[in-house]
Formats: structure tokens, sequence, C-alpha cells
């Protein structure tokens, strides 16, 4: 569908968000980097609700907690994950374990993902990985 067909569709477009504004925001977190080293080949973010799992506390970091691994994590059973889906599926839904403070201790907690892959600001392929309840 062009341009026109959803203006007509649609009727005008009020106001856009671009993936490029969203990581200046933050309200995306570019990974590609990370990424790349997990064999990912498009450039990949997570949402600033994923990011407030993967970014540990001050006593999670003390225990041996860091960034890189919990990214790390998410990354690398996104890829696995990747495997079992049909070829052009673009969202998938998976897993990951992550250690939790709680008041008083640390607990695993199971957090369901969504990754979606589609076109970014110039209908690149991009993949966006986020909470299941995310849009």
């Amino acid at each position: 569908m062009n341009g026109n067909q959803q203006e007509e569709l649609f009727g005008k477009t009020i106001y856009e968000y671009s993936r490029e504004q969203a990581l200046r925001d933050g309200v995306l977190v570019d990974v590609t980097e990370t990424a790349k080293e997990a064999g990912i080949k498009y450039p990949v973010a997570v949402t600033e609700a994923l990011w407030n799992y993967i970014e540990p506390t001050k006593k999670l970091i003390e225990m041996g907690q860091s960034v890189q691994g919990r990214l790390w994590d998410v990354l690398y059973l996104f890829t696995i994950a990747g495997r079992s889906v049909p070829k052009g599926c673009a969202k998938l839904l998976y897993n990951v374990s992550f250690l939790m403070e709680n008041s008083e201790s640390f607990k695993t907690h199971v957090v369901k993902l969504k990754a979606v892959c589609g076109p970014g600001d110039t209908m690149e392929p991009v993949i966006t990985l986020m909470l299941e309840n995310e849009d």
C-alpha cells in the first residue's frame, strides 16, 4: 500500500514518531553491536521497559550481574527461539529468566518477551525486542 492509498483509507497523518526519534529519546535502546556478536544481522533495539530488566540494580551488580551478561541472555535466547519460527514470520514470543531483587531477597523472574521484525524508518529490516504486552 503506497502513501496515497493509506491516506485514502485512514486519512491524513496527524503525527509520526520515527524509530530514530525513539532511540534519541531513550524510548528504545540500540543494542545492535552486541546483537551482531550474537549473530543477528539486522539492527536491534530494546524497549525502555525491557531495558529496565536488563539493567541490574547496585545489589545485583555486587552479586556479579552485569548489563552485558543480561543483554547477552536476551539476545542469545532470541536467536535460539528464532530458529524454530517459519521463514517470514514477523513476530516471535520467548521467555527469559532474570535474577531480580525483592525487598530483602533475590528471586528468578521469568519474563515473556516479544520480538518484532519490521521496516525501519527507511524500510530496512529492523528488530525490536519488548515485553510481551508492549506494541
